[in-house]
């Protein structure tokens, strides 16, 4: 079967372009006809690329491939920044899909598929139920950031009781505070905005602390035993190692493409960890988004039109900040 659908793509000149694309629907394929999707900062950072943006997506499936039986026709599904994956290397075998050699993925495949668009074409294996009530635009962006963070917090060894650090209050660093107070940890919210203290507050922190800028730590601050770095940590990982515990870990989530330093001396004198994280498999996806229905965990997000003009508002107010805290594009 072949289908055309319309798609957004970035530009040079970091307008947003409207195009179309035509796909054959392969065996294990579904057609999604997207009705929102979830901005992330990735899209900012490769816009000028002109690749089809977006990886946040929530629709509803309109065609199957014969081998299909995962979902049907009329489900409401999600799909993210994973297209394809193996199903046979080790990795997929031992539940760390999302880094398969010969996956398919956002940015690096597929250029001419995302989830500003009106449809895609997506494995099956990488579509994802959305539960009977649990609306579609706070969904989407469960897909990507609650992911990752999820990650984090379920594969990790972060356990209840534990104190964890959310450093930066974004898209991101908002659901990590959600999340990670809804599994039972002692939230310790770092910004260097005053002003968002009442809103870390109102999302599940126990404690805000200014830090970072011209605000310095405070002598009382008690270690935590995480740290989830949801925001740029400036150029030095040396200002961090003052939050952290002894056999502590640091979790990069958010994508930064500048060197920075560390003395590995200040964090083998600790026992501090380094971990990144990449998203999510196919089973954390699965389990971030029972979890968040059950537990009724919803992003707060701010809401545009499908459309070139909204995504182009919608870029702009990211851009400079004002989103508060996932745009989400709807049509």
């Amino acid at each position: 079967m072949e289908l055309t659908f319309s798609i957004f793509r970035g530009s040079a000149d970091e307008r947003i372009a409207s195009d179309t694309t035509t796909r054959q629907l392969g065996a294990n394929e579904v057609y999604i006809e997207t009705t929102h999707s979830g901005l992330c900062g990735t899209d900012e950072h490769f816009m000028h690329q002109g690749l089809a943006l977006g990886h946040e997506g929530v629709g509803i499936v309109k065609h199957v491939g014969p081998d299909v039986t995962s979902v049907h026709v009329g489900d409401r599904v999600g799909y993210g920044y994973v297209r394809k994956t193996c199903r046979a290397c080790n990795r997929c075998l031992t539940g760390w899909s999302q880094y398969c050699p010969t996956g398919r993925m956002y940015l690096t495949h597929d250029h001419d598929l995302g989830s500003l668009s009106h449809g895609t074409v997506w494995d099956a294996d990488w579509v994802f139920p959305i539960s009977d009530g649990y609306d579609s635009a706070h969904a989407a962006p469960l897909l990507c950031a609650g992911a990752t963070v999820w990650t984090c917090l379920t594969q990790y060894n972060v356990r209840p009781g534990q104190r964890v650090g959310v450093l930066g209050i974004g898209g991101v660093g908002h659901l990590a505070i959600k999340l990670t107070n809804a599994i039972g940890c002692h939230v310790v919210v770092l910004s260097r905005t005053e002003g968002k203290q009442q809103e870390a507050l109102d999302f599940g922190a126990a404690e805000f602390h200014l830090f970072g800028g011209d605000h310095a730590l405070e002598e009382t601050f008690e270690p935590v035993q995480h740290l989830l770095i949801c925001g740029q940590p400036g150029k030095s990982l040396d200002t961090l190692v003052p939050l952290m515990d002894n056999n502590s870990a640091m979790f990069f989530i958010t994508a930064s493409f500048e060197p920075i330093e560390v003395s590995f001396a200040l964090m083998i004198q600790r026992g501090i960890c380094i971990q990144s994280s990449f998203i999510a498999s196919r089973q954390v996806v699965l389990d971030l988004l029972e979890f968040a229905s059950r537990k009724k965990i919803y992003p707060t997000i701010m809401e545009f039109p499908l459309t070139q003009a909204g995504i182009e508002e919608a870029m702009q107010m990211l851009r400079t900040g004002r989103i508060r805290y996932r745009a989400v594009l709807h049509r």
